[in-house]
């Protein structure tokens, strides 16, 4: 699995522009000089029609440098989600805005932790006039708080179905999370009948659902693998200046091996993230066995190599000033979101015939 030149070439205009503009002020930047917004936007709604793997390395990028922009939640989690619901009119409202960055979009999908479909209680019923009334709370909304476009997961009679809810509706209360990671923005949506426009085919929710959360863990454990691998170049380059005992700590022969358990982890882990984009852009059936085994891998890479960051600096790895403990936060949230490893891998095995799904 390789990346082609015209990939290496957007991660090389990713990483550059990256390095300009800091913080959340690189949006603007990244969806006017490269379009990152609508990367995955087929062409007639005004995006790139690229594909997971461009995607893929934007996430990297992204990763590398904890960049709070609201990449995953809009140009991910929404876009796939209108696109996978196969409503025209409504791709057609919708993305020409989120393809060029002038709106953001989220999608309130999780309920008490959990990302399985199965779980959402949020309900949506049909009143007076044919107008749908959402009822429940969202948690776990990326950038829920400031988003221009909400799309709602809520279950009506005949099963899980999608809806638009407009930001400004009285219905829909938005409320910022603290989180540990404040790279992140979370957000806890209430919805206390607040009016849906359906999305796509009532019911078919739960068939979406499942499809963005295969893409979104593809993209999350892609960025997973450019943190990781950030830790590992900034704890290498660390252990070649840091002395003690007269010479270099990265000599001594246990923090070599230390260092080349990461250096695997993170190579391993690149390589489960690049078969869940590859399965995606070719459409295989093996999507969701490749995007489980990628989630549950890259989490765990990241968590144990943002540890030995910490260890490895020493004293100056748990101070404040020092960026350790963000790569650190940000692998512990990112474990977290859209399930944690344990469950994807129960995924895998229910998927194998292994257990009962």
């Amino acid at each position: 699995m390789r990346l082609t030149e015209e990939q290496e070439e957007l991660r090389s205009a990713v990483r550059s522009l990256l390095g300009r503009h800091e913080g959340a002020g690189a949006w603007r930047p990244l969806t006017e000089q490269i379009g990152v917004a609508g990367l995955a936007v087929p062409e007639e709604y005004g995006g790139a029609g690229c594909g997971a793997r461009e995607v893929h390395v934007v996430m990297e990028e992204l990763g590398r440098e904890l960049s709070p922009v609201p990449c995953l939640g809009s140009a991910v989690l929404t876009v796939q989600a209108l696109l996978a619901s196969g409503d025209r009119a409504a791709c057609a409202r919708l993305l020409p805005q989120l393809a060029e960055g002038s709106a953001v979009g989220t999608l309130a999908w999780a309920e008490q932790g959990s990302w399985d479909p199965a779980a959402i209680r949020a309900e949506a019923a049909l009143g007076p006039g044919g107008t749908w009334r959402i009822t429940g709370t969202k948690e776990h909304v990326l950038n829920g708080a400031e988003a221009d476009v909400l799309l709602v997961a809520a279950r009506t009679g005949t099963g899980v179905s999608l809806f638009h809810v407009a930001v400004e509706d009285s219905g829909a209360r938005r409320e910022a999370a603290v989180t540990m990671d404040v790279t992140r923005a979370q957000a806890r949506v209430v919805l206390s009948g607040a009016e849906g426009r359906l999305i796509g085919v009532e019911g078919d929710g739960g068939r979406v659902l499942r499809h963005v959360l295969d893409l979104a863990c593809a993209a999350l454990a892609a960025e997973q693998v450019g943190a990781a691998e950030r830790c590992l170049e900034l704890t290498v380059a660390y252990a070649k200046d840091r002395v003690q005992f007269g010479r270099a700590i990265g000599s001594f022969q246990a923090v070599k091996h230390r260092l080349a358990d990461a250096y695997v982890l993170v190579e391993a882990a690149r390589s489960a993230a690049l078969g869940a984009a590859f399965a995606a852009d070719e459409g295989s059936p093996e999507l969701s066995r490749s995007a489980a085994v990628a989630k549950s891998a890259c989490s765990e890479a990241f968590s144990t190599v943002a540890g030995e960051m910490i260890q490895l600096h020493g004293g100056i790895g748990i101070t404040w000033e020092h960026d350790a403990h963000r790569y650190f936060k940000r692998a512990h949230g990112s474990g977290r979101l859209f399930g944690p490893p344990a469950w994807h891998r129960s995924r895998l095995a229910a998927g194998l015939g292994l257990i009962a799904a």
